[in-house]
């Protein structure tokens, strides 16, 4: 009898320590990152370097906008980067996410690329331009097409919205949204195509010397950051792997690496509280 309690007791502490190590915080297990293939190289260099502090990074690949997010807010994952600090507010507004950002990264100026012409000025009558359609990058399309002085947009444009804020098109351009991921082969069929950097990376393209008109890269709401769940914003651990990210090892890295394709962001992330988008 007192043989059996005592199985009986084991298996209760057993299943009590399972049950704690489950609930334990992301600063005692691995650490993983969600993050796309264009800034996954950063992140090999980052996930080194946390190891020499017994901090182990794994590393998780995404191909899209949405899935990181939502991975991160189920707890899948335990933070994210790859998104700019406008994106990251309107998704988790929109879906409800229990979210925060806890750290900057860098600034992946967004371009117009063509196949066709060399310059916007070639731009033909009706001809047709593939944007991103996600709401976010959609406004920022906009702004770069009226900066690029091809479209007007109504004025007090605050970059949400989409085609209905054109009030001036001269070349009635074909403005068509698609999703991100899919407008470098718009290029196959549109005169030109509006593409995030990452994007471009991933289909081979250059950021830095490939595009015909570029965006101008000092727009804080385009910073892009690394996300928690809110409830692990002051986890020491991921605070930690943030100032490993603003080393100046991994400055250096990204400015040789992306060679001005991406521009290393080392401002704490209360810098980003009073962004606008232009």
């Amino acid at each position: 009898m007192v043989k059996n309690k005592l199985m009986v007791l084991i298996l209760i502490l057993t299943a009590i320590l399972a049950a704690c190590a489950s609930e334990s915080s992301p600063g005692d297990n691995v650490v993983k990152v969600g993050t796309t293939s264009a800034e996954a190289p950063t992140w090999e260099l980052v996930k080194d370097l946390a190891a020499e502090e017994d901090i182990e990074i794994e590393i998780i690949n995404f191909n899209d906008y949405v899935q990181p997010n939502l991975t991160l807010d189920s707890g899948e994952i335990d933070l994210n980067a790859f998104q700019t600090i406008v994106y990251f507010d309107s998704f988790v507004e929109d879906r409800n996410l229990d979210l925060a950002a806890i750290g900057t990264t860098s600034i992946w100026p967004m371009g117009i690329y063509s196949n066709r012409i060399q310059d916007v000025s070639e731009l033909q009558e009706g001809d047709q331009v593939i944007i991103p359609k996600d709401p976010t990058n959609l406004g920022r399309a906009l702004s770069l097409l009226e900066k690029a002085e091809l479209i007007q947009l109504k004025e007090g444009f605050d970059g949400t919205g989409g085609v209905e804020n054109v009030v001036e098109n001269p070349k009635n351009l074909e403005i068509i949204p698609v999703d991100a991921g899919q407008t470098p082969r718009g290029l196959d069929d549109a005169a030109i195509s509006i593409i995030n950097s990452d994007m471009a990376i991933n289909s081979g393209l250059n950021p830095t010397n490939d595009p015909i008109f570029r965006e101008d890269s000092s727009n804080k709401a385009y910073i892009n950051i690394i996300a928690a769940q809110t409830e692990n914003k002051d986890d020491e651990v991921l605070n930690r792997i943030v100032e490993i990210y603003h080393t100046d090892e991994v400055s250096s890295f990204i400015e040789e690496e992306f060679g001005g394709a991406a521009l290393p962001v080392k401002e704490p992330i209360s810098f980003l509280d009073d962004y606008e988008q232009n």
